[in-house]
């Protein structure tokens, strides 16, 4: 873990931070106060960046890469719940706000790059600056709309229906995730996933 400030390439982080959906509307003076709180994190594809039920939780802003957040059973079955990639967030906001253990775990899909900060240094942050807050909240409201759109569709919708509506939803990343993982998130195979680009159905 490295502080930005001390990061070889400490401009083009700053850049891309300056470009996240949740801090890009920061001005000067508040990231200057929040960029001290923060270390980058180069991370390798399968890291966990957060173990599902735990107590100790961060924010974190994907500088590069994508993330996955993912619930395991007692059996190890495991259910991804959602994408992330650069530009983008990860939280485990909700459960922090619950006093609740993680309800998950983050892991890393591909090689990645991410600034994080305690969740406690995040919250007295956000309580400092209400827009931020409000914007932060209404992101994460919309990630768990997101989740419980997606649970539906997997019991609504055949495996090119489910497909269909992830090319809608997230056009930008279906060519940048491992079709074996993407498969896992719609709930089908990885072998149903390419007979049906085969044949031309996706």
């Amino acid at each position: 873990m490295t502080a930005i400030d001390h990061h070889p390439e400490k401009n083009v982080l700053r850049v891309q931070l300056r470009h996240n959906l949740i801090l890009k509307d920061l001005d000067d003076a508040a990231f200057a106060e929040l960029e001290p709180q923060m270390k980058v994190v180069d991370c390798q594809k399968g890291d966990h960046l957060l173990h599902q039920g735990v107590h100790e939780m961060e924010q974190y802003f994907i500088l590069s890469g994508i993330l996955k957040r993912v619930v395991a059973n007692q059996q190890a079955k495991e259910m991804i719940l959602r994408f992330s990639d650069e530009g983008d967030m990860e939280t485990s906001y909700a459960a922090w706000c619950l006093k609740t253990p993680t309800p998950y775990s983050i892991v890393c899909v591909t090689k990645a790059q991410v600034v994080k900060l305690p969740m406690p240094q995040w919250i007295a942050f956000l309580e400092r600056h209400p827009s931020l807050k409000h914007t932060f909240e209404y992101h994460v409201m919309n990630l768990m709309s997101e989740i419980m759109a997606h649970t539906i569709t997997l019991h609504l919708l055949d495996a090119p229906g489910r497909v269909h509506r992830f090319l809608r939803k997230h056009p930008g990343l279906f060519e940048k995730i491992p079709k074996k993982e993407l498969a896992a998130y719609m709930n089908l195979s990885a072998e149903t996933l390419s007979r049906l680009k085969q044949r031309g159905k996706i």
